[in-house]
């Protein structure tokens, strides 16, 4: 377990239900600063339950969830409304993809990078020399992340003309634009091409080690949970099962039994295991 030094979120013994059905059960992950941590686990698990207790979304009935900022004090999370969330340096995207599709995509990247400006109505309306200088470096910082993702040269593309793998990616550039210490991935490959994955895959690898973000990632491919994590957190029916480096949680009987029963159970209705 990371020294509290070293931790930048603290889920502890988190427990979410709704009505009858519990989503998350006494859930606790520590995450490292620094570290690409992915969660796994069958569908129905509670993956998106977690990072919707975590970005406000969803208000946990029990435990604690603490975010550590660098260079700042621990602050609770329980409570707090989604964009409260993102100003303290939490960002994500989503497993739908949730783009401004009648907004070009310089423009979708702008709006992430305005969630963190500083300035007020009154500053924009009157355009206050610290207004006018925020503009040109949130206009800056844009291109900037456009370059990093590579659609620079589809800057004035409305989102909606990019192909879907370009979308996914322009999805987490506008998450990067909030500045996160943290970026929350859930299922950035799902439907893409091999090689749109490929390249995500190259993406996030930079997001960490480039721009030195943790990333905490949900993924259902396996070939780029193992490639791109450090550890693994194994969630099924809502608690942890397993935790670990890939290789650990890999050849873990808990692990093993959790995929091979919904498999078996897709196979006895007849669906595709």
């Amino acid at each position: 377990m990371a020294a509290d030094a070293d931790v930048l979120l603290d889920v502890d013994a988190v427990t979410l239900r709704f009505g009858g059905v519990t989503s998350l059960a006494d859930v606790s992950i520590r995450q490292r600063r620094g570290e690409l941590l992915a969660v796994i686990g069958p569908n129905g698990a509670g993956k998106t339950s977690l990072f919707n207790a975590i970005t406000g979304v969803y208000h946990p009935q029990s435990g604690d969830i603490r975010f550590h900022p660098f260079g700042g004090k621990p602050v609770s999370l329980i409570g707090r409304k989604v964009h409260e969330v993102t100003k303290l340096g939490i960002a994500r995207t989503f497993q739908n993809i949730r783009l401004f599709a009648a907004l070009t995509v310089f423009e979708n990247v702008k709006i992430g990078v305005e969630a963190r400006q500083r300035t007020g109505p009154i500053s924009a309306m009157l355009q206050l020399p610290r207004r006018r200088r925020e503009e040109r470096e949130g206009d800056q910082l844009a291109v900037e992340l456009l370059e990093f993702v590579g659609l620079r040269d589809r800057a004035n593309d409305l989102a909606a003309s990019l192909p879907y793998g370009a979308q996914r990616r322009l999805e987490i550039a506008r998450a990067l634009g909030t500045r996160p210490q943290l970026l929350l991935l859930d299922e950035p490959a799902a439907g893409t091409n091999p090689v749109e994955k490929q390249e995500l895959e190259t993406l996030i690898r930079h997001i960490n080690t480039e721009m030195g973000l943790s990333i905490l990632l949900i993924e259902h491919d396996m070939r780029l949970v193992m490639s791109l994590a450090e550890r693994v957190v194994v969630l099924n029916f809502g608690k942890v099962i397993a935790q670990g480096t890939p290789a650990e949680v890999q050849n873990d009987p808990a692990v093993i039994e959790a995929y091979l029963g919904t498999r078996a159970a897709r196979a006895a209705e007849g669906g595709p295991s």
